[in-house]
């Protein structure tokens, strides 16, 4: 039985990256074309949340189920943070958002094969260890938010212990939102760290759930609120997941 298990464990690894990677090579030429531009990357965007992330979720046997408490208004940017204990994070925060944004992520994903080339043209990259770099993001970023687009940073900066919750917070993400005025829109992601955790021998097909909480305004905020807003917004998802219900 164990050796199923394991057998199992390995064909459900196998199939995430052919569902990966089939999509890129069947779009190639338009993903090429629409991460050219940036003012393309919307089209890219819908390619990437529609043609990439929905397969990807059910084909893996996990449909996603969302629930509101307050809807994304069309045209608005936001600052949407998560939990992050899975790869299935990044489909399932394109799944969540019709809004187009832009990842800020770590720029060692750029050595994934396929998906680091279109990672590294269309993410705002960081290095963390790098003054510079951090203080880049808030360049790029802003740029991107002038042009309409919202900002996803998972704000742990990085996957959890496995017996950790929910790590501490980066101060980026809230630092960002209040310095553009920006909305932080804080999500509860239960189930993908039981779907498909970073440990490889782990996971199993099943409804994968993301609650979208009530937003945090910054507008009247001051950059000192930062650890103030950080520790809410922490606090919220947090609840989220250690509540038995």
């Amino acid at each position: 039985m164990i050796v199923f298990k394991y057998i199992f464990w390995l064909l459900y690894r196998i199939w995430f990256y052919v569902l990966v990677a089939i999509p890129i090579f069947l779009f190639f030429p338009f993903l090429v074309l629409f991460s050219i531009k940036e003012k393309w990357y919307p089209q890219f965007f819908w390619l990437a949340r529609n043609l990439w992330a929905k397969p990807i979720l059910y084909g893996m046997g996990c449909p996603p189920k969302v629930l509101r408490e307050q809807k994304l208004i069309k045209g608005k940017s936001y600052m949407l943070v998560a939990n992050h204990t899975s790869m299935l994070d990044i489909m399932l925060m394109l799944y969540v958002s019709k809004n187009p944004f832009v990842f800020v992520g770590k720029k060692e994903l750029v050595k994934i094969p396929v998906f680091g080339f279109f990672y590294k043209r269309v993410c705002i990259l960081v290095d963390r260890e790098s003054t510079k770099s951090r203080t880049g993001v808030y360049r790029r970023a802003q740029r991107r938010l002038q042009q309409g687009l919202s900002i996803c940073i998972f704000p742990e900066g990085g996957v959890p212990e496995e017996h950790i919750v929910l790590d501490k917070f980066k101060d980026g993400a809230f630092k960002m939102a209040i310095a553009h005025s920006i909305p932080v829109v804080p999500m509860t992601f239960f189930d993908n760290k039981k779907r498909f955790s970073f440990t490889f021998f782990s996971g199993f097909p099943g409804t994968t759930r993301a609650k979208l909480h009530s937003f945090f305004e910054t507008g009247i905020l001051a950059e000192e609120d930062k650890i103030t807003l950080r520790e809410e917004v922490r606090e919220v998802i947090y609840k989220e997941l250690t509540s038995k219900t």
